[in-house]
């Protein structure tokens, strides 16, 4: 007997299939709206708490500006290498000042005063125009270097930690400011 009640509700007609189908579609999207609210709220509601959750967490990350090495301007814009000399001569006393380098205990020096650091092994270009740019230029300052002076040079220049007293600067400093060759220095002079 229920399925005679259900005979008489079926459409018969291209009309009764369509009011159907817009009686459908019709749920369908009244179910769809309301899940996305559903789940938007839901969302909404986990990231308020996490951000709550970041601020609470929250890092100062203010920086006091920097005391130690000044950038030197090495490019222009259009990639032109820029003269470093005109550079590091407005900036050298500013960049001693300012320096977190003990400069009282192995002395101060110039450009004009500058010592081919090339010499010492494991200072090559690179590395011996950064020590320029933090007021490193000759053999006497390398020679007077102590334990504390050595690791503010290495964290001022990235150098790798320990390899100015592995590769013994400080020693080979001492031997060629008294106009001696080491043996590194020897071998880098018959190559010349």
């Amino acid at each position: 007997m229920p399925l005679l009640f259900l005979q008489n509700l079926t459409p018969t007609s291209t009309w009764e299939y369509f009011v159907v189908f817009l009686i459908g579609f019709g749920c369908f999207l009244i179910g769809w709206i309301f899940s996305k609210r559903s789940s938007k709220r839901k969302y909404e509601k986990l990231l308020a708490e996490q951000k709550k959750k970041n601020k609470e967490e929250f890092i100062n990350t203010s920086y006091a500006p920097s005391k130690g090495v000044r950038a030197v301007k090495t490019r222009e814009r259009s990639g032109r290498a820029v003269d470093a000399t005109d550079d590091l001569g407005a900036t050298e006393g500013a960049a001693i000042e300012n320096s977190p380098l003990n400069f009282e205990s192995f002395g101060v020096a110039d450009a004009s005063e500058k010592d081919d650091l090339k010499r010492i092994k494991g200072v090559g270009p690179f590395i011996e125009n950064k020590l320029n740019t933090i007021g490193i230029y000759t053999f006497d300052q390398i020679s007077k270097f102590s334990s504390e002076d050595m690791q503010t040079v290495t964290e001022l220049i990235s150098f790798f930690p320990g390899r100015i007293e592995r590769d013994d600067w400080k020693g080979q400093a001492s031997v060629l400011k008294k106009d001696s060759d080491t043996d590194f220095s020897k071998r880098l002079s018959s190559d010349k």
